[in-house]
């Protein structure tokens, strides 16, 4: 479902020829740098943009694919590169205007204020997954990642319980809530959650470093105005960079 617009300050005027609005569907992923600029771009364009939100991947109505799917109108999409690849797939998604904006790799995270176990290695992982017990994570990329991938890799008893929420504030307020001991997933997506603590990375043999990508949909009226919403989040400014390193993440 679209949310309410956001408000765009009116000192500079669109040009001529491009819509006073767009709309974006937007994963958790990039969401806070996303929230964090895009004051700036209204301000310095005079377009308004109206944001949505969806998971990458998964199964169900929060999930951006199956929002196109529906009849969700947006110009602008922004989530997990495979999760844009089921996109191009289905033929959602405008030729060549694809942009990678920034990389997530895979943490853990604790409720404030409890012990942060070591993570380091598998063998160190492993151990804490069963000290936990109740994990929780993303129901997109990288929740999907960490159960079909990691969970087997690891060989962990049957008291050690994966919980897949739709998506990532949901995994983030189920740690909170002491409803899980751990929460797994991108950096972006717990570093500024509030009442979450950040253990650190997952360890390089068992990492998914996800790129977050933005891109047109195919059926957009107002491809001129979402280009320039897609270069504004792909360009080197100051205050983008700062959000992105803020958030954890990197440029590809």
């Amino acid at each position: 479902m679209i949310e309410q617009p956001t408000t765009a300050a009116a000192s500079a005027p669109a040009i001529s020829d491009t819509p006073a609005t767009i709309k974006v569907i937007i994963s958790g992923g990039f969401a806070a740098v996303y929230r964090e600029v895009l004051p700036e771009f209204e301000r310095s364009t005079g377009i308004r943009v109206e944001t949505g939100s969806g998971a990458s991947e998964g199964t169900g109505p929060k999930t951006i694919r199956h929002q196109l799917a529906n009849g969700i109108k947006a110009d602008v999409v922004i989530l997990s590169r495979e999760g844009l690849r089921k996109l191009n797939e289905d033929g959602r998604i405008r030729a060549g205007s694809e942009a990678g904006l920034a990389t997530a790799p895979l943490a853990a995270a604790v409720r404030a204020g409890s012990p942060k176990p070591d993570i380091g290695n598998a063998i160190a992982l492993t151990k804490a997954l069963i000290d936990a017990g109740q994990i929780v994570a993303p129901s997109s990329t990288s929740g999907q990642y960490f159960r079909d991938k990691v969970f087997p890799k690891l060989n962990l008893p049957a008291s050690v319980r994966l919980t897949l929420e739709a998506r990532g504030t949901e995994a983030a307020e189920a740690l909170r809530a002491g409803k899980a001991n751990l929460s797994i997933g991108p950096t972006s997506e717990l570093v500024q959650e509030p009442g979450i603590e950040l253990v650190g990375l997952l360890p390089p043999d068992l990492q998914l470093v996800q790129t977050f990508t933005a891109a047109v949909v195919s059926d957009s009226k107002a491809a001129e105005a979402a280009r320039r919403l897609i270069d504004f989040l792909s360009s080197d400014t100051e205050i983008l960079l700062a959000a992105i390193k803020r958030a954890g993440m990197e440029r590809p």
